[in-house]
């Protein structure tokens, strides 16, 4: 391509054969990468009649060896960390003052399910978001982590009414893409599909909203009056937008997510006027439309990383439906720790009063913590694999993308672990790859710190940079 400028303005021109040219060899090129060998193939070459047309040697493919792997995996010959060594590093961070009495921990050879270090590991501990593992292990053992939610829209009642039928999908979005959940089915395409459906000229005028696949409270014993709504968790409901957020992106979420759904709905449909109300859709209406959620195996990953509690409530229910518990509180934590029991995990000393750890009156231990983050790093807990993709990476994203050692020889990447904190309790659960390269798992719960959440954070993470930085076989 040429410029030339005249009477002050610039006329862009094109030597076009020999552009044209160049256009046809890249052309050629790349169809000479895609046949195999063989074919003989003609290009014209500059010349628009048949008879410039250049036969072209027969085109083969070279030889491709076995690929090289892009990620070097660890090495078996690794010096597992001597467990002297890791008390006299670890126990004053345990026991100190920071993490306040009663703090538990444990560390497992994840190659050898060895036991490293442990303080009070089998002590029943409040252990915050850190039960979003237990509910991730339930979640991917369950349901097939590929299967998806819908959500899906039928005919009402009467002329221009139509049901907005929540499956417990809280990731629907109205905007698109998804702000908060990439991958999220949005609302504009469950509309397009419902105007599709009506007889033309349809006008809505009334939106159901039905959430009565879930049943039972909406917030969870334990949960305080100031949970929910909140920043950090909702009423949890069975049709929601954004995760039950009062807009797309916002920290604040709503306290009335089911009449959102059908007003971003309503919105989505041309017809912002239309009333809105909770119901029940009419036995056999006719579908008008349906869009299907994320797979389970991404909605645990957001879970995971960024803590997101309605999204965790959600998995627990739909749990609770796949064993025959009711959709509630009670039945999702019933059907997550029998879950968790089947996949191998003792739960002797787990009690569960919700699916996120939002809830005060939960009850796990160290040692079931650290089992998960063993099972699932070792293969042994099946399709709970899918976990570790979802914890936080040290220094990175997630809920620890703030958090971690400075120090670039372990840092980020070499930490990724489940954050937990709730009034006076702090925990960390995850794997940690240690100088040496061996692949620890370990938890770290401490529910009765009293030196406030700076301190308790700061030895947390401390904890798990000895074990990143432990060259100490």
């Amino acid at each position: 391509m040429e410029s030339i400028s005249s009477g002050g303005s610039t006329v862009i021109t094109a030597n076009y054969g020999r552009f044209r040219r160049r256009m046809i060899m890249a052309v050629v090129t790349v169809v000479l990468l895609l046949v195999g060998g063989g074919i003989g193939l003609a290009v014209l070459l500059g010349r628009d009649d048949p008879e410039g047309a250049v036969a072209v040697e027969d085109a083969e493919l070279p030889e491709l060896g076995p690929a090289d792997p892009v990620l070097a995996s660890l090495s078996s010959d690794a010096p597992v960390p001597g467990a002297d060594v890791l008390a006299t590093r670890l126990t004053p961070l345990v026991t100190g003052s920071a993490l306040g009495s009663g703090a538990t921990a444990s560390v497992v050879d994840v190659a050898t399910g060895e036991v490293l270090f442990e303080e009070e590991a089998d002590a029943p501990v409040t252990p915050a978001s850190t039960v979003k593992l237990l509910t991730a292990v339930a979640a991917l053992t369950t349901l097939d982590p590929g299967d998806t939610f819908e959500t899906t829209v039928v005919s009402g009642a009467s002329p221009g009414e139509v049901v907005l039928v929540g499956g417990g999908d809280p990731t629907l979005s109205r905007t698109e893409p998804s702000l908060s959940y990439p991958g999220a089915p949005t609302v504009a395409d469950l509309a397009t599909q419902v105007v599709a459906a009506l007889p033309a000229g349809t006008a809505v005028t009334r939106v159901v909203v039905d959430s009565s696949l879930y049943s039972g409270p909406l917030t969870a014993p334990g949960w305080g009056p100031g949970d929910a709504p909140s920043t950090y968790a909702a009423p949890i409901t069975a049709t929601a937008v954004d995760g039950a957020r009062v807009s797309p992106g916002s920290l604040a979420r709503s306290g009335q997510p089911g009449l959102d759904a059908g007003a971003a709905f309503a919105d989505a449909l041309g017809a912002p006027g239309a009333t809105v109300v909770l119901g029940q859709a009419p036995a056999g209406a006719r579908t008008l439309g349906t869009v299907e959620s994320a797979p389970v195996v991404r909605q645990v990953e957001q879970m995971l990383s960024m803590s997101d509690n309605v999204l965790a409530e959600t998995l627990g229910r739909q749990v609770a439906i796949a064993r025959g518990e009711p959709a509630t509180f009670d039945g999702a934590a019933r059907a997550v720790t029998d879950a968790v029991e089947e996949a191998g995990i003792p739960v002797a000393d787990v009690s569960l009063a919700d699916s996120s750890g939002l809830s005060g009156t939960n009850s796990v231990t160290a040692d079931v913590l650290s089992a998960i983050i063993t099972g699932a790093a070792d293969g042994s807990l099946g399709n709970a694999a899918g976990l570790l993709a979802g914890l936080p990476i040290a220094g990175y994203d997630g809920t620890l993308a703030d958090r971690g050692d400075d120090d670039p020889a372990t840092a980020p990447g070499t930490v990724r672990a489940k954050t937990g904190t709730l009034l006076g309790v702090h925990a960390l659960a995850g794997t940690v790859v240690t100088v040496d390269g061996r692949l620890l798992a370990f938890a770290v719960v401490a529910d009765d710190a009293t030196g406030g959440e700076v301190a308790a954070e700061a030895a947390l993470d401390e904890f798990a940079a000895q074990l990143a930085a432990c060259g100490c076989s």
